[in-house]
């Protein structure tokens, strides 16, 4: 289970949301720059379930399952570059079969298979986020902030 601390900054009608900082598994991560790059910085808000109850001002314990996890970030980063490599070997077989030195069928297809994987990953994501067993949740409160 991959677990993190966090501070819960609101509650509304589409759930809680808690503000957690970097820990030091972020410290390891190779897209740690990406992660500020993208608005996240040295906090993020994330949307959390919430089943015991933690009010505003929480200071609060998140869990996570790590084969979901895994799961998960496979599906964001590796599926579309396995998909642009499908589709770049496709393109080197119809082109050699066809007898043509251009590149330019696995230039095409392989970003056509780029192109598929991400918008199968994008597909697949928002469903996965709309599953409970996808999303933190809060298993203990520390005490007030």
């Amino acid at each position: 289970m991959a677990t993190e601390q966090g501070l819960v900054i609101r509650i509304d009608s589409i759930g809680t949301w808690v503000k957690t900082g970097q820990s030091e598994t972020c410290e390891s991560c190779s897209s740690k720059g990406a992660c500020h790059t993208l608005g996240g910085g040295k906090e993020v808000e994330v949307q959390v379930l919430n089943p015991i109850g933690a009010g505003i001002g929480d200071r609060i314990v998140l869990k996570m399952d790590s084969s979901r996890l895994l799961k998960a970030t496979f599906l964001v980063y590796m599926f579309p570059i396995l998909m642009l490599i499908l589709g770049a070997g496709a393109g080197e077989w119809i082109a050699r079969s066809a007898g043509l030195g251009s590149p330019a069928s696995p230039i095409l297809l392989g970003f056509g298979g780029l192109a598929a994987g991400l918008l199968i990953m994008r597909v697949l994501a928002n469903r996965l986020a709309q599953k409970d067993e996808y999303r933190p949740r809060i298993v203990k409160i520390l005490g007030k902030a």
